[in-house]
């Protein structure tokens, strides 16, 4: 299945270091995604196609106008709405909730196996802030943040998400696996990983990884995910906990560590 996203930003070629490079790529290049650019500069109301103006009662900075902005949106609702997808517009903005594996997770699933396949329109905004009146209005669905940050436009942010988003997708990544295994996969941090040589600098790798006995193997790297979680995000260790995700072993040799 394709997925249809469609990409509302001021600076559209900013995004060929997501679609042309790296592991990513593969999903463009081999129509797993569906990607189309609408620039708002299209849908300006005058010759001069302004975008932005001052904002009314004063205060620094410029704000991105309601009108072309609501045309670039509606334009790729009705694009994806022909290709029979469920449109769902998505403004990056640090006000927004937090960008998680959680949120890429659930998103993919609605994306990729809901009745009707859920198509992406992402808003990358720039200046001070777009027109309010686009929220009244509900041509937004949802507001999403990379983080605690504020960044020069939403470009960025917008690729982060689609980098995490799409390396899930079957057929992105050569082994289907590693985004199994990543961290928060599970609620936890990934664990340590090595490779050749055995010794570097006087440091070799753990014997347990080297003795080809896989249930061993498969329990001290999870012993080591709880070490690492335990030592970086212990928040991490207290909710997989209330979601019942850790076994009575996982609690026993967290225990034993502290």
């Amino acid at each position: 299945m394709t997925i249809r996203i469609d990409i509302i930003s001021l600076f559209p070629e900013m995004f060929q270091a997501l679609t042309e490079q790296g592991v990513v790529s593969r999903a463009f290049k081999n129509a797993l995604v569906d990607v189309v650019y609408w620039n708002p500069r299209e849908f300006a109301l005058n010759a001069y196609k302004t975008i932005d103006d001052k904002s009314y009662g004063g205060g620094p900075g410029m704000v991105m106008m309601a009108a072309p902005l609501a045309g670039a949106i509606r334009a790729a609702k009705a694009r994806q709405t022909d290709l029979g997808a469920a449109p769902h517009v998505i403004y990056m903005s640090p006000q927004g909730g937090k960008l998680t594996q959680n949120w890429v997770n659930q998103t993919l699933n609605t994306v990729q196996k809901s009745h009707k396949p859920q198509g992406l329109i992402i808003i990358c905004g720039r200046y001070e802030a777009i027109d309010e009146r686009l929220f009244e209005l509900g041509l937004i669905d949802e507001e999403l943040s990379a983080g605690d940050v504020v960044v020069s436009g939403g470009e960025l942010p917008a690729m982060l998400m689609l980098d995490a988003l799409l390396r899930c997708v079957d057929g992105v990544l050569n082994d289907e696996k590693s985004a199994q295994q990543d961290s928060f996969s599970d609620g936890l941090l990934d664990c340590p990983h090595y490779t050749r040589p055995e010794i570097f600098e006087d440091l070799s790798v753990p014997d347990v990884l080297l003795s080809g006995n896989h249930a061993r193997i498969a329990r001290f790297r999870r012993e080591q995910q709880l070490r690492v979680t335990q030592s970086k995000r212990p928040d991490l260790i207290e909710a997989a906990s209330k979601q019942g995700l850790l076994s009575v072993a996982d609690n026993q040799f967290l225990r034993k560590i502290n």
